[in-house]
């Protein structure tokens, strides 16, 4: 009973990744994934290690034949900018896995969003919205308007703006 299974009852291998830059912890996916390991979770938040880090998991399936993730990690606290840069990254083959928070050096809370390049998946090509608002009331009505359009909610944040306020922060996808 001890280890982890999957549903081949064979154990998982898991490789946690944590660093303070944004540009390493791409380098660290991309180079876990060569080892054949595939994102599982994301947080940023202070670490042990005596600062704030983006700590990443990946898992290894010894009985999984699959390979050749690639990843990109988006950081940034303007969502217009986010947007573009997720939009030009599905337009390459990626899509969203997940988000997070990480407080960068200079004080601020930026959005990090990680894509996954599968080499499995067929031609398909997501549109994506960043919704940003400091008030729950808006975006309240903008989920509204946007699933009126067709877009499922992927992830929800709370961030730090180069304005200097807190914006709940929603990720919508939409095949």
């Amino acid at each position: 009973m001890g280890a982890a299974v999957n549903g081949a009852d064979r154990p998982l291998e898991y490789r946690v990744l944590a660093t303070s830059k944004t540009s390493t912890m791409d380098k660290e996916l991309n180079e876990a994934a060569g080892d054949g390991y595939r994102f599982a979770k994301a947080m940023g938040g202070k670490t042990a290690n005596g600062g704030q880090e983006v700590v990443i998991t990946m898992v290894k399936d010894p009985a999984a034949s699959r390979s050749g993730f690639r990843y990109k990690l988006l950081a940034t606290s303007k969502t217009s900018t986010m947007q573009k840069e997720m939009q030009s990254m599905a337009d390459e083959g990626y899509e969203y896995v997940d988000q997070t928070v990480f407080q960068t050096a200079f004080g601020g809370r930026e959005v990090v969003v990680i894509m996954e390049a599968d080499p499995s998946r067929k031609e398909l090509r997501s549109t994506y919205r960043l919704l940003a608002t400091t008030k729950t009331s808006t975006m309240q009505k903008e989920l509204q308007e946007a699933g009126s359009q067709g877009y499922v909610l992927l992830g929800l944040t709370v961030g730090k703006t180069e304005i200097g306020g807190d914006e709940i922060v929603a990720v919508l996808r939409n095949n």
